[in-house]
C-alpha cells in the first residue's frame, strides 16, 4: 500500500497490485470537513507527493497547495516557500509516511506562521514514528494527524492527537476481487 517509490514494485517476481490509502483517509475527512468545504486546502508537503494530495484534494472538492523545501540532509528539511493560498485556511497535509515527522512539524509550523493557515490537520499511510515522532507531534501546532494501521502503533505511541483507521476492508475488497477474477481498479475511484 502506497509504495514510498513506484519502482519497489518492480523488485517482486510475482505480480504486485500497488493498493492506494486515498480511498480510507478520504471519507473520514469528507465528514469532518461537510461543512467548511470551501475553506479546506490541502498540501503536498513536497513535490514527491503532489499527486497523492491532489488525488485527495479532488476527492474532497477543495484547493492544493504545495510545500517546497529543500533537504540539506537526511532527515532534515527547510522550508522555502508555499506554492498556493493557505492564508486563513482550515490546511490538510497529505503524505505516504511519517518518520521522525521533523518534516511534517516544520512544514505545519510554516503553513501558520508563514503561510497564515488558521488551522493544520494531516494524514499519511505509514505511521512509522519513530526517535522523537510522538513529542513532535504533540508539541506541534497540528490540531489531528490520522494515519492508516498499515504499521502497528504501539500502545506507547497512542496520544489524542493521533487517529488510526484500518485498512483491512480494502485490502479484504483487493483479496476478494483478485480471488473472484475481476478488476481492482474501482478500488480506486
Amino acid at each position: 500500500m502506497d509504495l514510498h517509490a513506484p519502482q519497489i514494485q518492480g523488485f517482486f517476481d510475482m505480480p504486485v497490485d500497488h493498493l492506494l490509502g486515498v480511498p480510507v483517509i478520504a471519507p473520514y475527512f469528507q465528514d469532518l470537513f461537510k461543512n467548511k468545504r470551501q475553506d479546506v486546502v490541502v498540501v503536498s508537503p513536497d513535490l514527491g507527493s503532489v499527486t497523492r494530495a491532489r488525488n485527495l484534494a479532488e476527492r474532497l472538492d477543495v484547493a492544493l497547495a504545495i510545500v517546497d523545501k529543500r533537504r540539506p540532509k537526511a532527515n532534515v528539511s527547510e522550508v522555502m516557500n508555499i506554492i498556493g493560498d493557505v492564508e486563513g485556511k482550515c490546511v490538510l497535509i497529505a503524505d505516504d509516511m511519517i518518520d521522525t515527522a521533523g518534516t511534517l512539524c516544520n512544514g505545519a509550523k510554516s503553513i501558520v506562521e508563514v503561510g497564515g493557515a488558521k488551522e493544520v490537520y494531516a494524514c499519511a499511510t505509514h505511521g512509522v514514528l519513530s526517535g522523537p515522532a510522538i513529542e513532535r507531534i504533540q508539541n506541534s501546532v497540528i490540531k489531528e494527524l490520522v494515519i492508516l494501521d498499515t504499521i502497528p502503533l504501539p500502545e506507547s505511541k497512542r496520544i489524542n492527537k493521533i487517529k488510526t483507521l484500518s485498512v483491512a476492508p480494502i485490502f479484504a475488497e483487493a483479496i476478494q476481487r483478485i480471488y473472484e477474477d475481476k478488476s481492482i481498479a474501482l478500488l480506486f475511484r
